[in-house]
């Protein structure tokens, strides 16, 4: 049965979505088998993988419409992907109305289960439905976090976010881990940051560190996840190395 993974944080701008897209990529060139739920409307993790933001049936219609889960699945050759769409954005308002919201996208994922070994979330950067929704699915949370100190006094108010949903909705959610990206070792601020983090969180932080990249920066606009668009790049690198990382801390 899948392990389903929701990649959360509310502050944009920290690598969220490359964090999903690669990690999806990296897994699948490990042999896994591994879905990408894009539930962010923006839908930058769709076109990362090299899907079309206009493809339908989506996530919105998994939601919203009742699509059937296998019929929203597009095959790519870095891995399986649920894709969205700007219609996406409506889904927060459409779902209020929607007897037991939070459970929405959870009973839809449970179908999927037996066809693969992880389900990725790309959540949207912020705190609302479709993020708690994602969260009530969700077995643990994995959190991509810049090394800068506005996301450092953004992480308390995600744990305590994390600790109601799971007190509240989902008894079995925790945090998988949290994962320093845009990284530069060259900076005071930097390795400050990632030092407090590990002083206070210890093996929930990741040892392994995604560097800044500009080539990671350009894959998407080629439709290509950067641990492929350039093998060698040390930011491609770094994700085969988180990869191999989270495999071996589900396990």
């Amino acid at each position: 049965m899948a392990r389903i993974v929701a990649i959360a944080n509310q502050k944009g701008g920290v690598g969220k979505t490359t964090t999903c897209v690669n990690l999806t990529a990296a897994l699948h060139g490990l042999g896994y088998r591994v879905l990408m739920v894009d539930c962010d409307p923006q839908g930058n993790g769709s076109s990362g993988m090299g899907v079309k933001k206009t493809s339908r049936p989506n996530t919105y219609d998994l939601l919203i419409n009742q699509a059937a889960p296998e019929e929203c699945v597009v095959h790519t050759p870095y891995g399986d992907v649920i894709p969205t769409g700007k219609e996406l954005a409506a889904a927060s308002v459409e779902l209020i109305g929607k007897e037991n919201r939070e459970y929405v996208l959870k009973t839809a994922l449970q179908q999927l289960y037996a066809d693969y070994d992880y389900i990725l979330i790309d959540c949207p950067p912020s705190l609302e439905l479709l993020t708690v929704d994602a969260l009530v699915a969700a077995d643990s949370v994995l959190i991509p976090m810049q090394c800068e100190y506005y996301a450092l006094e953004g992480i308390a108010d995600l744990m305590t976010s994390i600790k109601m949903c799971s007190k509240r909705l989902n008894r079995r959610l925790k945090v998988e881990g949290i994962v320093l990206t845009m990284f530069d070792g060259r900076a005071n601020l930097s390795n400050q940051v990632a030092g407090e983090l590990r002083r206070h969180l210890g093996d929930k932080v990741y040892q392994t560190v995604i560097p800044r990249s500009v080539r990671l920066s350009e894959a998407p606009s080629h439709g290509v996840p950067g641990v492929l668009y350039d093998k060698a790049n040390k930011g491609s690198k770094a994700y085969m190395a988180l990869a191999e990382e989270f495999s071996a801390r589900c396990k």
